[in-house]
């Protein structure tokens, strides 16, 4: 009986799978110009999309009931996926071969919303998007950008390390949610695109444990790249343009009890700087002081702070001390977890107003 059972079961699985591929027929170049990109991507010559960075997302519009994506990834990333500007799940992408997943479907008739957005960091793989399918009288429409996009640089904080877990876990890839970090918080409140460029352990000058105080690929070097785990090819800087960058760098230059001095550090604060603004012009630039700062930090934003006094649209923003509560705030490994988040994005938001005249709104911070 149970035999029968289990082959009932194996079959309806494999019918309903079946069903699924039979509706998504048609398919859809992942470089069709009804599929609009937000970060820092690469075209291949098969037609195909790659990127790496944490935060980098895709959206179209689509009619035809549903949609699947055909999609690899090198390691093991996570996507969350977004219908109608709501969340309905997050999938997990772990093959190096091309496979399809249904993202969307049973919907209503008419035109509907997806954003696929890669919550998980680049050391967790490169993904590449080889094309979608959809119903075969199915149509796509590109979603136009946002009238203001912000560029958020910055390490673990920024790319919501551990957001999802409890604050006696370690850290997990699945717990790892950039969409729960301040930086998306910040989009999400002044209804903005985004781009993130950040990886976790990673300084202006010094990266996490490193015994030089100037590091190999530390953030001042990976932000030329188009992918955050290759130093080839250069960015051009030419997919989008900011109208606010704001960076969030420093936690890692002095951890394990040591750091560069900070003459060292303002070096490499105002080379970032100057990238950006040979890249960008006079985009304002919002030096953020990171919640967890510590007297060493501080001392050396301080001589940050000095350097830029004289400079335009260069701005700082301090940290709300002890804001994050280890009780209540914290995910994995001493990281904010989703209300921890919250509260950083509720001290910068004011800030962000100020210097970019966008007006405060009555709504949630989430």
């Amino acid at each position: 009986m149970r035999q029968k059972i289990f082959l009932i079961i194996c079959l309806l699985t494999f019918a309903l799978q079946t069903q699924a591929e039979r509706s998504y027929t048609k398919k859809i170049a992942a470089t069709d110009s009804g599929i609009s990109y937000t970060g820092r991507v690469c075209a291949g010559n098969d037609g195909s999309i790659a990127f790496d960075w944490s935060g980098t997302y895709l959206q179209t519009d689509f009619t035809g009931g549903g949609i699947a994506v055909e999609i690899s990834d090198t390691q093991n990333d996570y996507f969350n996926v977004f219908i109608d500007d709501k969340f309905t799940k997050k999938i997990q992408v772990n093959s190096q071969k091309p496979i399809r997943i249904v993202l969307a479907e049973k919907l209503s008739k008419g035109f509907h919303r997806l954003r696929l957005q890669k919550c998980t960091e680049g050391n967790q793989g490169r993904t590449t998007i080889h094309g979608f399918y959809i119903a075969d009288q199915g149509k796509t429409a590109p979603v136009k950008h946002k009238q203001r996009l912000i560029e958020v640089i910055g390490d673990s904080y920024t790319c919501g390390y551990g957001t999802e877990a409890g604050k006696e876990e370690n850290f997990k890839v699945e717990t790892e949610n950039c969409d729960q970090a301040y930086g998306c918080i910040i989009a999400r409140y002044f209804n903005a695109d985004y781009v993130l460029v950040a990886h976790s352990g990673m300084g202006m000058s010094r990266n996490y444990g490193d015994k030089e105080m100037v590091s190999k690929n530390n953030m001042v070097e990976r932000y030329l790249r188009v992918f955050d785990e290759s130093s080839a090819p250069a960015y051009d800087f030419k997919a989008y343009h900011p109208d606010l960058v704001t960076i969030n760098l420093g936690t890692n230059d002095y951890s394990t009890g040591k750091g560069p001095s900070p003459s060292t550090y303002a070096d490499n604060y105002l080379k970032m700087i100057g990238q950006i603004r040979e890249h960008y012009g006079d985009v304002p630039i919002l030096c953020i002081t990171p919640h967890s700062a510590q007297a060493p930090l501080l001392k050396s934003l301080e001589e940050v702070r000095t350097r830029i006094k004289d400079m335009d649209k260069v701005y700082m923003a301090s940290a709300m001390p002890d804001i994050v509560d280890y009780d209540h705030d914290m995910g994995a490994n001493w990281h904010p977890n989703y209300q921890g988040q919250r509260k950083i994005a509720m001290t910068l938001i004011p800030r962000i107003s100020q210097i970019m005249g966008w007006p405060l709104e009555d709504k949630i911070v989430r």
